[in-house]
Parts: C-alpha cells; sequence; structure tokens
C-alpha cells in the first residue's frame, strides 16, 4: 500500500512535495478509478500520494488585474456556479462528468491528467490560460500548451505544485463550442472545438480555435489564426477552403475505444466549417 500524506498546511504540502515527491491528490476523480482496488479498500496507488483538498490556501476564484485566477484546489460545481467564469468555460464544466463528481473534481486534476479529450483543457487553450507552479524555491508560470506534452505527460517537476489557473479577461463578439460524445454529459469527449471571435470595423480583430481529442495534445496554431488578423468578409470566404485545407493537416486523430479516426476528422471537419459560418455571420 502506498504511503499517503495529509497536509495541515501550505507550506507542509510544499516541504513533503520536496522531500517524498508525493503525487498531489485533490478530488482524485481520474486516479481513484485508474488504481482501484477491490470493495472496501483503499486505491492501490504505484506512488506516494498527498490529498490536498482539505488546504484552504488552495481554494477560491477571483479577479486580479486583467486575469481570472483559479485556485488548483476549487472544485469544479464552484467554476460552473461563478458569474465571474467566462461562459464557455462554465459550460464545459457543465458537461464534464456527474453533478457529484464536479463536487469533487478541480480544473488543476484535468489539467494535470493531461488527457487531449480534456474538455476544459480545449477550452483553456483557447482563452489562453495559463497555469501557475510553485515549489519552495520558485515560482513559475507557463501557457498551458506548454505545460502539456503529449497523452498523461507534463512538465510539472517533483517538487511542484499547480496552485492556480490564470485566464486572461476577453471580451469578444461572438464563442462557440462542441462536444461530441456518446452523452451530453457524464461522458468522454469523442471530440471538442472551442472558437472565439473578435470583429472591429467588419475586420477580424482576434480569432481562436482549438480542437480536443484530435491528435496527442488540443490542437491550436497561433500561426493560422494570426493570419485571418484584419480580414473583412470577402477576404476571409476567399482564403476559407486554405484555411481549411490547413486546420485539416493538423487534425491527426486516432481509432479508440470511443471513435474512430474517420469519424473524429469529418466531424472535426465539420465543426471547423460551422465556426467558419459563425465568422461570416460576424463579418457580414
Amino acid at each position: 500500500m502506498a504511503v499517503s500524506y495529509v497536509p495541515a498546511t501550505f507550506e507542509e504540502a510544499v516541504r513533503i512535495r520536496r522531500e517524498t515527491g508525493a503525487v498531489p491528490v485533490a478530488g482524485g476523480t481520474d486516479l481513484m478509478v485508474r488504481y482501484r482496488s477491490p470493495a472496501g479498500t483503499l486505491p492501490d496507488f504505484p506512488w506516494p500520494v498527498m490529498f490536498i483538498s482539505g488546504l484552504k490556501e488552495m481554494k477560491g476564484l477571483f479577479l486580479e488585474g486583467v486575469e481570472l485566477v483559479i485556485k488548483a484546489g476549487t472544485e469544479l460545481a464552484v467554476i460552473e456556479h461563478s458569474e465571474i467564469v467566462h461562459p464557455v468555460l462554465r459550460e464545459a464544466v457543465r458537461q464534464m462528468a456527474a453533478p457529484a463528481l464536479r463536487n469533487l473534481g478541480t480544473l488543476s486534476g484535468n489539467i494535470c491528467n493531461a488527457s487531449p479529450a480534456g474538455d476544459a483543457v480545449c477550452v483553456l487553450y483557447a482563452l489562453g490560460a495559463e497555469v501557475e507552479l510553485t515549489s519552495s524555491s520558485r515560482m513559475r508560470r507557463m501557457p498551458i500548451e506548454h505545460f502539456i506534452t503529449g497523452p498523461g505527460r507534463t512538465v510539472l517537476k517533483g517538487d511542484e505544485l499547480m496552485t492556480a489557473v490564470r485566464i486572461p479577461l476577453h471580451s469578444e463578439s461572438a464563442s462557440f463550442y462542441r462536444k461530441v460524445g456518446t452523452r451530453k454529459a457524464n461522458a468522454l469527449s469523442k471530440l471538442s472545438c472551442t472558437g472565439f471571435i473578435t470583429v472591429t470595423e467588419n475586420r477580424i480583430a482576434d480569432m481562436r480555435l482549438a480542437l480536443g481529442a484530435v491528435g496527442p495534445v488540443v490542437v491550436r496554431s497561433a500561426e493560422l489564426e494570426s493570419q485571418c488578423i484584419g480580414m473583412d468578409l470577402n477576404h476571409f470566404r476567399n482564403y476559407k477552403p486554405d484555411l481549411r485545407k490547413q486546420f485539416a493537416e493538423r487534425v491527426k486523430p486516432i481509432d479508440d475505444q470511443r471513435s474512430t479516426a474517420e469519424y473524429r476528422k469529418e466531424t472535426t471537419l465539420n465543426l471547423i466549417d460551422e465556426f467558419f459560418m459563425l465568422i461570416e455571420k460576424e463579418l457580414s
């Protein structure tokens, strides 16, 4: 049976993490399933674990300057019902798992799980979110796309805790979110799509598009997005076929138990077309 720790303070949690490398567990909604053991017994974790759900320093969400700060231990249900959270992120959270699990699970857990099918992760890519990582000697921030390096892989160091997610405040003209799954909620995504468009004086001032579960990490291309900045309606319509083709080249899904690569590719391109229709509507 793995050694477990329950720190009383954040400082103690940082020390335990540094000295033992114990894996932080908040809601544990993914880990408890992955390492489940026979009924009536504790999960059989292969490494030391540290339960941090009781740390008040890790709870809460608030506005700080031009950012929304979501502390790492904040439950998904709190995010779902907060008026200061972006509506698209709230909707993505609302479609995650069941209400009872949202009372336990956290956004940081969804991120550190590093699944390309993570519903909230796709939205966070499009929102330009950053993660905050803290150890006893330093605090660092980085874009979420730099933090997640592959399925189940991140750059979190053995002495670090994720302490917050920081999301820039946005005032886009229109937003787009679609999750494709066997059910609307309480089901893993076959794929997901998040898009934002800002139009100023009938020209694209900002465009962001993120695609989940169609590659080893969430697909987002700042290069393709930047090519659209400044376009008017006619220019965008002329460029749209080439833009669609370039996005299609970046979509590289796989077959798995939830769906086929062919279905994912075709459906993703249909969602991209739907997002492009939204852009044209905003430009007209």
